[in-house]
């Protein structure tokens, strides 16, 4: 059994070979400045995930210039996916966002952007908006699905409901824009046998291209403390059990759904719970060895 990965299938729909790089460019997020709620989702810490060029104070093309040096020491032909991916990047009015996506799309071999964002926070005229975009560019619009269960989404104080999710993803799809998601396994309360049952429930939503990581807990966010209280509700697991839950997890999804990662790396100094010590090239190889 194969799966079917981002790589390849970017490189087929730009016809070359392409990096993200990722931008912070200034956004907030509504379950944090309290038109949804306060504090953000219990495991939440932007900065586990972005690159140190990743600055607010500096422009959005001066960040994607700095990451495209730092890529094209290795790759001197690689063109790039400017990639908004600190907090909620849709959560403005639809100018703000017209002049932050054409900033960064003018900045030389940049050949599209993928947007991540809160299914809460799309309208049908920034979808209409994107829409005319990908006449001229390439558009990911990645959805933070996180769970398909209403009482873990409570429960990580995430703010919206699944079916808010199924909408917009649905919503997105019907105007030709391939639409990601980002899921978490392991969240507190759910089973392997949910996962499971999320990869079904997933498959029949149309996704084109899924990105899964591993619960890793934070230093100092409040799952981190919900951990530390109690560890019985929380699924741990192995490095080797968790390649056989990701394994499970293809076999249960659609056939041509797109898997573009299938676990997080966060800096050990930030982690509250020490992680596999694994590469992620390291864990992909383990999940093809056992496919």
């Amino acid at each position: 059994m194969e799966y079917k990965d981002f790589g390849t299938w970017l490189t087929q729909q730009l016809g070359c070979k392409a990096q993200k790089i990722s931008i912070n460019a200034g956004f907030t997020c509504p379950n944090r400045d309290g038109r949804v709620g306060v504090g953000g989702c219990t495991y939440c810490n932007n900065q586990t995930f972005n690159p140190e060029y990743c600055r607010t104070e500096k422009s959005i093309s001066q960040q994607l210039e700095e990451g495209k040096q730092f890529f094209s020491k290795k790759y001197p032909d690689m063109k790039y996916l400017a990639y908004f991916q600190a907090y909620t990047n849709t959560y403005a009015g639809i100018d703000e966002l017209k002049e932050k996506y054409e900033e960064a799309l003018g900045v030389e071999d940049v050949v599209g952007l993928v947007i991540a964002t809160r299914p809460d926070c799309v309208n049908d005229a920034l979808l209409d908006y994107l829409q005319e975009l990908s006449k001229r560019t390439f558009i990911l619009v990645e959805y933070g699905i996180e769970s398909v269960f209403d009482r873990t989404l409570t429960r990580i104080n995430r703010g919206h409901d699944f079916l808010t999710t199924a909408e917009a993803i649905m919503k997105t799809a019907q105007r030709g824009l391939p639409v990601g998601g980002h899921v978490i396994l392991g969240l507190p309360g759910e089973t392997k046998d949910d996962i499971l049952r999320e990869a079904e429930i997933l498959s029949e939503l149309p996704l084109t291209t899924i990105k899964l990581h591993q619960l890793q807990l934070i230093k100092g966010t409040r799952m981190a403390e919900e951990f530390a209280e109690c560890p019985e509700d929380f699924l741990r697991m192995t490095a080797d059990e968790y390649v056989d839950l990701i394994v499970d997890f293809i076999r249960h999804s659609r056939s041509d759904l797109i898997f573009e990662r299938f676990v997080s790396q966060s800096p050990a100094s930030l982690l509250a719970v020490p992680g596999w010590g694994l590469k992620n090239y390291e864990f992909v190889e383990k999940v093809r060895k056992h496919l």
